[in-house]
């Protein structure tokens, strides 16, 4: 049974905005089974109480089943007494309060465990910290919820019965979904992203690493600091894959002068009694509670580039880590003795003795190895013909480019945030997936090259092929799905210096319409999208087209609108050109009718969207995995040979 679940940040006392708002959303997304408040859903005692009373009193419409928690204010007395008046946390028709260390299993079958309040070190071992009245929780309030049989197993008596042993062999339901104020401490190591700054330790607690390592949520939602910042899932090898998911969400309540932060997160979740071993996506990071140590620092994640659509292998196998002994295990520093680290990184070695001065900089404290000062070009203008691989720019060396060095964008700066040693380099040839020099380049699958563009069937393409391939679902020999990439090393398509923007669009256009005209032949329509993400890597321009069956044409639309969490821009050709001038990330989607649709990228956004969006289209979920979908090279050959054939009489490089 799957249940569609919206899940909304802080509501600070608005009770009457946000149901209307959700209640639109519900008619224009919906239907959602399921309304998660997270954070403070009331405000302090004595506040808004007129708002509070007519809650309270059933005058709302609370548009769907709810459930609200506490957050970091001790919550209302009227709130507490009307809670315990009644059975299972009614406050009104559809309202419902989770405890404060609870497990509740909703009527949809789904299991929510919370912990409410915030994290105060010097509190927390100290008082009960179960009562709502009560701002913060305890180590009593987490030791309540990780003893609940939902995730630990209860202590039998008679650990030899046969009773110990049959409980020994039912598996455990574990947590659907995970309420909590603070984030844990360690939820943003080994993630690639650029989590919000956070100004405050409240916002971070460590006993809440207990709680997610057992209860292993497939969703974690966290309601502090107020900003929305989603992680890539990591997984639970042990649990059958078992995936969690992390959002923190932004305030809906709260009154801000800069950009509003997203408040909102719509998904489904299928309960647990229906799903067996989970697929392995393709964007999982390590998993930051299993880690050696919790306390070490952090370690490199995945390489999320080791593996590529179009490459013919699967990249150089991973670094031996240099704290391996050949025992297997760590050396300690020979400098000041401690285990965490070698003498390479000893911070004692790293400063330099009184009276030291950098012979480059003439500066004190730091070696001449570390200056800063290396690898600066002191603003100095390239030579005509030069352009920055990062963004693009002919204004400026990669060592300047804030592009390369922006760690938010995968920049020149290691895996914990920290500037790496030297100035950014340019990218070799066999490290950029598309550029046609690289020996690495799975050249079998290339279709044709143009004069500034190539088309190239990808790895794992999205239609059916050879033997699966059913005309009704896959009209184009080949499959048809087609990625068209600039020859010359750029970027993104908005970032194209102007003495070749004109050729290398001209050409894409003239392709895309070629495509068409082949798809149309076989009873098909395109859809083309692109996804625009300036990265510190290095980034290749490109453009997918994918042929659907043309009774599909008018419900493309509609594919890409069902998640509410991706907001798409009202004037689509002014939001290009604002991202063209500010150079912001965007994701596009031309519609089979000509019509466009563009999503500015803020934070975290799942690269594979575009292709989730059509493989639900077309019934075929099992296909949004591009790596599950690879077949072998003898296959691919056939399937671009196939459809060479059908391409070539409309190919505008043919001519």
């Amino acid at each position: 049974m799957s249940c569609r679940v919206l899940a909304v940040g802080s509501v600070l006392g608005s009770f009457r905005e946000i149901f209307a708002k959700v209640k639109a959303m519900d008619e224009k997304h919906g239907k959602f089974d399921l309304l998660l408040c997270t954070g403070d859903f009331f405000l302090k005692e004595g506040e808004g109480e007129e708002a509070l009373d007519e809650l309270l009193a059933g005058s709302l419409d609370v548009p769907m089943h709810a459930y609200v928690m506490q957050g970091t204010y001790p919550l209302p007395q009227k709130v507490i007494k009307k809670a315990e008046e009644t059975s299972g946390g009614y406050l009104c028709p559809n309202l419902y309060l989770l405890g404060k260390s609870s497990v509740t299993l909703t009527p949809q079958g789904i299991r929510i465990a919370c912990i409410g309040g915030a994290y105060d070190r010097e509190l927390y071992k100290s008082g009960k910290g179960l009562d709502h009245a009560v701002g913060h929780f305890t180590a009593q309030t987490v030791k309540s919820l990780v003893s609940h049989p939902s995730i630990t197993r209860p202590a039998l008596e008679n650990p030899n019965s046969l009773a110990a042993a049959k409980a020994a062999s039912t598996p455990l339901p574990l947590i659907d979904i995970l309420l909590t104020n603070p984030w844990p401490l360690s939820i943003d190591m080994y993630s690639t992203g650029q989590p919000p700054e956070i100004s405050s330790s409240i916002y971070l607690s460590d006993p809440l690493n207990e709680v997610v390592l057992k209860a292993k949520p497939r969703y974690h939602f966290a309601s502090l600091p107020g900003k929305f910042w989603e992680r890539e899932p990591f997984m639970w090898e042990a649990e059958e894959n078992r995936v969690t998911r992390f959002i923190s969400l932004g305030s809906f309540g709260e009154v801000t002068t800069g950009k509003k932060q997203r408040w909102f997160y719509a998904f489904s979740i299928t309960t647990a009694s229906s799903i067996s071993q989970q697929p392995k996506l393709p964007n999982v990071t390590k998993n930051p509670f299993q880690a050696p140590s919790l306390n070490q620092a952090q370690k490199r994640p995945i390489d999320e580039t080791s593996e590529n659509f179009i490459w013919n292998d699967t990249g150089k196998p991973p670094k031996k880590s240099r704290t391996d002994s050949k025992e297997g295990k760590s050396k300690s520093c020979r400098k000041c003795g401690a285990a965490d680290h070698t003498i390479r990184d000893c911070p004692e070695k790293e400063t330099p003795p009184e009276g030291y001065v950098c012979r480059k900089c003439q500066e004190p404290g730091h070696y001449v190895k570390d200056c800063p000062v290396t690898g600066d070009t002191g603003g100095k203008k390239p030579k005509e013909g030069y352009v920055c691989r990062a963004c693009g720019s002919d204004q400026h060396f990669i060592q300047d480019c804030p592009v390369a060095n922006d760690p938010s964008r995968g920049g020149h700066h290691d895996d914990g945030g920290r500037k790496r040693k030297g100035p950014p380099r340019e990218i070799r040839p066999d490290e950029c997936w598309f550029c046609l020099s690289n020996p690495r380049l799975a050249k079998h699958l290339i279709v044709t090259i143009g004069t500034e563009c190539y088309v190239t069937l990808p790895k794992g393409q999205l239609p059916y092929t050879g033997h699966k391939a059913d005309k009704d679902w896959t009209p184009v020999p080949g499959g048809g799905h087609v990625l068209i990439v600039p020859i010359e090393h750029h970027p993104t398509l908005h970032t194209l210096p102007e003495d070749v923007r004109s050729p290398i669009l001209d050409e894409i256009e003239k392709t895309t319409a070629a495509l068409k005209e082949c798809y149309k032949s076989f009873g098909a329509v395109p859809v083309v999208f692109e996804i625009a993400r300036l990265s510190g890597m290095g980034g290749h321009a490109h453009v997918q087209v994918v042929p659907i069956p043309a009774r599909l044409k008018d419900e493309v639309e509609a594919a890409f609108s069902k998640d509410p969490a991706v907001v798409w821009e009202q004037d689509p050709e002014a939001a290009l050109r604002d991202a063209a001038e500010s150079k912001r990330d965007y994701f596009r989607v031309a519609l089979p009718d000509g019509r466009q649709m563009v999503h500015m990228i803020s934070g975290f956004f799942n690269l594979q969207f575009g292709r989730f969006a059509l493989a639900n289209l077309m019934g075929a979920p099992d296909r949004v995995d591009w790596k599950a979908c690879i077949g072998s090279d003898e296959a691919e050959e056939a399937d671009t040979k196939a459809f060479q054939a059908a391409f070539t009489p409309f190919d505008p490089s043919s001519d």
